[in-house]
């Protein structure tokens, strides 16, 4: 093994280290699968190996890169199982055993696009709240801001949230 490849391999260590579980809980919101997330997380990190240098020397969020890579990653494998032909001798009065989660993934990527266009205090009361299923005290207790506020910033968060989804025309009404 050359230089290069220690690099690189100390590099997605790294990156693992510091990006991997925020990686794998964003794949699992966008797949509703752990064993798929944890596939997608792989071959995120395996992107970030061949791409190193370009991680290394460019410019703009890592973090970013890897997000949207991931979410790259699930479209490309829903758009494959879209087009795949159906299988022979399938039996089609049995029901699938699992729920198709195409319009979840959908909707997720949706929300997760419309939340980079609100404000960052805006995105991190609706990321508690929301996302992390925190009351409002707790919100309040883990942002270091008053009760209030965090009340009333989730109120205006979700009024830009819906104003930026209503423009997208984004159908996320569940």
């Amino acid at each position: 093994m050359g230089e290069p490849d220690r690099s690189a391999e100390a590099l997605v260590r790294s990156l693992y280290a510091e990006h991997g579980r925020s990686l794998l809980a964003y794949a699992t919101r966008l797949t509703g699968d752990q064993a798929a997330a944890e596939d997608v997380v792989q071959e995120t990190l395996l992107r970030a190996w061949k791409h190193a240098g370009d991680l290394v020397e460019g410019k703009g969020s890592v973090r970013g890169w890897l997000l949207t890579v991931a979410r790259n990653i699930v479209t490309d494998r829903a758009r494959a199982r879209a087009v795949r032909p159906a299988e022979v001798g399938e039996v089609e009065d049995h029901p699938p055993v699992e729920r198709d989660h195409s319009d979840s993934v959908v909707n997720s990527m949706v929300v997760l696009d419309a939340l980079d266009q609100v404000t960052p205090e805006h995105r991190e009361v609706l990321v508690e709240l929301y996302y992390r299923g925190r009351t409002v005290t707790e919100a309040a207790q883990e942002l270091g801001l008053p009760p209030g506020t965090v009340k009333s910033r989730s109120y205006y968060a979700l009024r830009a949230l819906r104003s930026v989804l209503g423009g997208a025309g984004a159908e996320v009404a569940r």
